[in-house]
């Protein structure tokens, strides 16, 4: 499959496509759009964007077709050899999955727009983009020639995103071998270069270390550094986009440790579903849902070991990594979910509501309850065996078990893998964990203390929280509206999700005086709309908390043996 790629107009954001097909055998050929992008599991539809669809033959007469799906097309090929498909993309969608034209850059993500011929997956793939001559592309596909990417079949096409600018600033570094490529648009002056790439250098260091070599020949790092609020990556097989921002805050802590944390969290994917994919997956269906049960693994465990890979490569310390921990922790005991649906009920309905709030309380993150059923099992596993077994192993079997052998696993290989690590059956973790609604805090203070940490309650900070028992967010004009009510507090009698609350005691209530107007009251009244009707609700003050945050803490006098572990655990 042969592809050409051209604009005339960047700044109305339309790419126009062809694809070319020769050879053809077949007295009907079906031509189809991906439905979804590996890496978000959820439809993606991508066929809303294509405009000007036409079938022609190699001398531009039209070539009968139908439409037989939403992103599927049916084409009369009898005695046609040769063929050309020709379609536009409107390209205006800037994340680390879309596809976006403007002036200043071509950015794909193929996946989004490349049709591909039904028994042709396997098949090389040429690219032919028409840029000026003064682009680079950054990308880590094969460049057979100027601005031409060669890819060995469909799946490698599409698992290969690419940015084209005459504006991106580049760098690289070696880790286990391995060349490393950073390539960045956008404007990253506040961006310590060579702290960055130090940093990037030790956690990639100590990925390769853990899984015991790297899957691929080299990897591509591709930044949009945004002038707005950005935060997201998608993983790939030897690359990642990331769109990060606002650039006037990448040398502010908070921003740079994000930028750090989803760099290492990506690349680990480069193992973790990448290779180590899902029987389910094995290989992808681009036309429908692909429902697996083990998103806990393949984002719950990413996402513990990103942050545990900064402080095992000395980019974190102690306090960095517990930040980060405890962050997840207090996400997800905030989230009713938890007493409502399984961790492998919330990964099989990622294709349901996996990436929206959804109703209230009705599933949990296996992001995050993931990172953190990770951690238990992490340091379950090392106290079983004392330091001889852990989620290190557990990985390194996956990859040379399954991955190696290009197979996927299912649950129950996990399982067995994880329970042979442990040398004993490890039933009950599924049963608590995975499969049930246990509370992890009833479990983490005996575990933590092996590297010697401990789990501290304290009432929540913000007294909305802790007496009154609900949450705001504020909307823009300055809107305060009810995000969240805990069960059994006094605002589950009283308030709604949604309510716009305008007055407290008579006093407009806004994000920066609620707690001011609530503090040492014993009754409020507050007045709020709901279903744009004003009403007034008279509330009084819980004699109880009803939000407590727990938070994991250094012991203060650690033994020796508590500080081995840890040293085990983090590398330090």
């Amino acid at each position: 499959m042969t592809y050409y790629i051209s604009y005339q107009y960047p700044q109305h954001h339309f790419i126009n496509i062809t694809l070319y097909l020769r050879q053809l055998q077949e007295e009907v050929t079906y031509l189809q759009l991906p439905s979804w992008r590996p890496g978000r599991y959820e439809l993606g539809n991508f066929a809303k964007n294509l405009q000007q669809f036409a079938v022609l033959d190699m001398q531009g007469r039209p070539i009968p077709f139908r439409k037989i799906s939403k992103d599927r097309w049916q084409v009369e090929t009898a005695g046609v050899q040769e063929l050309q498909v020709k379609y536009t993309y409107y390209g205006f969608q800037m994340d680390a999955g879309g596809t976006y034209l403007d002036e200043d850059q071509l950015y794909m993500n193929f996946i989004n727009c490349m049709l591909y011929a039904e028994g042709r997956l396997n098949q090389p793939c040429q690219v032919h983009l028409e840029l000026p001559d003064d682009y680079t592309i950054a990308c880590s596909l094969e460049q057979s020639a100027h601005h031409v990417l060669y890819a060995n079949d469909y799946y490698e096409l599409v698992d290969s995103p690419m940015i084209a600018s005459n504006q991106l600033e580049h760098h690289s570094y070696m880790a286990g071998g391995i060349q490393f490529h950073l390539w960045a648009r956008g404007d990253a002056g506040a961006l310590p270069w060579p702290q960055t790439i130090e940093a990037f250098r030790r956690f990639s260091e100590a990925q390769i270390k853990a899984m015991e070599g790297f899957p691929a020949r080299d990897y591509h790092f591709l930044f949009h550094f945004l002038p707005y609020k950005a935060y997201h990556g998608v993983e790939h097989g030897a690359s990642t986009v990331i769109t990060l921002g606002p650039t006037h805050e990448l040398d502010q802590p908070d921003l740079y440790k994000n930028l750090l944390g989803i760099s290492s969290h990506e690349l680990y994917h480069a193992w973790n579903i990448i290779k180590i994919r899902p029987a389910e997956m094995m290989p992808y269906d681009f036309t429908r849902e692909n429902y697996f049960t083990t998103g806990f693994v393949a984002e719950g465990v990413t996402t513990y070991v990103g942050d545990l890979f900064l402080a095992r490569g000395g980019v974190f310390d102690l306090d960095d990594l517990l930040i980060e921990l405890n962050r997840s922790l207090q996400r997800h005991l905030s989230n009713g979910g938890r007493f409502n649906h399984s961790l492998l009920d919330s990964g099989y309905d990622l294709w349901l509501d996996g990436y929206s709030p959804g109703i209230p309380n009705r599933k949990v993150s296996i992001y995050i309850k993931g990172s953190l059923v990770a951690l238990l099992l992490d340091l379950q596993l090392r106290k079983l065996t004392n330091n001889a077994g852990s989620l290190d192993t557990v990985m390194q079997l996956l990859m040379q078990e399954f991955a190696d052998q290009q197979r996927g696993y299912t649950y129950e290989d996990y399982k067995e893998v994880v329970s042979r690590v442990a040398g004993q059956p490890m039933d009950a973790y599924f049963r608590q964990f995975i499969e049930g609604k246990e509370p992890l805090e009833n479990h983490l203070p005996e575990l933590l203390d092996w590297v010697g940490l401990g789990l501290r309650q304290q009432p929540s900070r913000s007294s909305t929280q802790r007496l009154w028992g609900f949450k705001t967010s504020e909307k823009e004009g300055g809107l305060l509206t009810v995000l969240d009510v805990a069960p059994g507090s006094p605002a589950e009698q009283y308030l709604s999700r949604g309510d716009e609350l305008m007055a407290i005691n008579g006093k407009r209530a806004q994000m920066n005086n609620l707690e001011d107007l609530l503090a040492g009251q014993d009754t409020v009244q507050i007045s709020l709309f709901r279903n744009h009707r004003l009403r007034t609700v008279e509330m009084k003050a819980g004699e109880n908390p009803y939000k407590t945050e727990l938070k994991i803490v250094p012991l203060p006098e650690p033994s020796e043996e508590q500080l081995r572990n840890r040293a085990a655990w983090l590398w330090q």
